[in-house]
């Protein structure tokens, strides 16, 4: 079967390298360079922590169990590693609410000595917190390079800078992996881009062990509202400089620099990590995040045409459910039987809505 996939973002490469795992002639051809699009300005977050019991959560932990059997394979096709960190996950509240509210998590919760344990350098009215060991972190531009260096090896070709306006007539199947800019394959899938911002510091010494985010972020990350939504994520890098986000807004593809959104950040990582305050900003980017209005992505084949399958509409969490996507799809085309029921995420689940009947 040839096969081939849009976009050369970690979602579509992650396809690539499960296709071409289970034998399939797989070409990757994508309209920029490597990393140009959502993948290049990721945090690189691999979680579990913030995904309720569910489909996605499913997606999520089978993608966790991959992202360790694939490291040793990724790493020997990049120079350095993708730098996989197994730093875990730590959410953390001030208030009496925040503390029941993540009793009823799967974490492990810990109160205020637990949480000062592991993160020493928290504000002093941090109340307690849950921590999740599976989380973890990659560098995504890394990760996304290494995959199709996989791929390669095993026969796929890599084409950049070539623009997709139709299917391609040699193709026996077609996966849509462009992201944020999916819509424009098959449906009208209702994926649009929803912006974030990331602050960048210099770099530091290592004061931030884990990956630390306000109890607020797990609201954000379930919400749909369109207006700027700010919430603080808080995590060190390798390389030294610390990572701070998390906003989301959505304001279709404007690239304008939002100082609100800007400010808010370097706010509220101050008020988690006082020594912050004192830290110089470095740099800030953004991404366009592909958002589906049921927070679920998109994966499987398309409603109306036989030839063309859906593989986008991870918002936020592309880098960590990368792996499991490509996994469903590879197991889809051939014709096995998938480690995870994939009718949760079928784009069938739009057709009506788009006056289709799959």
């Amino acid at each position: 079967m040839r096969v081939t996939v849009i976009g050369a973002g970690i979602v579509g490469a992650a396809c690539a390298y499960a296709c071409a795992q289970r034998g399939l002639r797989v070409t990757v051809v994508d309209r920029g360079g490597l990393v140009a699009g959502t993948t290049g300005s990721g945090e690189g977050n691999i979680l579990v922590s913030d995904k309720e019991p569910g489909p996605e959560l499913d997606l999520a932990l089978r993608s966790n169990t991959l992202w360790r059997e694939w490291e040793a394979e990724l790493d020997r096709h990049f120079a350095g590693g993708v730098q996989l960190e197994r730093k875990g996950g730590l959410i953390v509240t001030r208030t009496s609410r925040g503390m029941r509210a993540l009793a009823e998590t799967a974490g492990e919760l810990l109160d205020e000595a637990a949480v000062r344990k592991l993160e020493p350098h928290l504000a002093a009215d941090i109340l307690g917190g849950a921590f999740f060991p599976q989380d973890m972190q990659v560098q995504p531009a890394r990760a996304a390079v290494a995959m199709l260096a996989a791929a390669r090896s095993l026969g796929a070709r890599v084409r950049l800078h070539t623009e997709v306006r139709d299917l391609p007539a040699d193709a026996d199947a077609v996966i849509n992996a462009t992201g944020a800019w999916a819509g424009q394959f098959g449906i009208a899938l209702p994926v649009e881009p929803r912006r974030g911002f990331i602050l960048v510091t210099e770099p530091l010494p290592v004061l931030i062990r884990h990956k630390v985010y306000s109890a607020e972020y797990l609201e954000n990350v379930a919400s749909g509202d369109a207006d700027l939504q700010t919430s603080t994520v808080v995590e060190g890098t390798p390389g030294g400089p610390v990572l701070i986000g998390a906003t989301r807004e959505r304001v279709g593809f404007d690239r304008t620099p939002n100082r609100e959104a800007l400010r808010k950040l370097a706010a509220g990582a101050a008020a988690l990590f006082p020594f912050l305050a004192d830290v110089r900003i470095m740099r800030s980017y953004h991404g366009f995040r592909p958002y589906c209005a049921d927070h679920l992505p998109v994966i499987g084949p398309d409603p109306v045409n036989p030839r063309l399958w859906h593989a986008h509409g991870h918002e936020g969490a592309g880098i960590g459910l990368a792996p499991a996507t490509g996994e469903l799809i590879g197991d889809l085309l051939t014709g096995a039987t998938p480690a995870l029921d994939p009718a949760p995420f079928s784009p069938a689940r739009f057709a009506v809505a788009n006056g289709v009947i799959a």
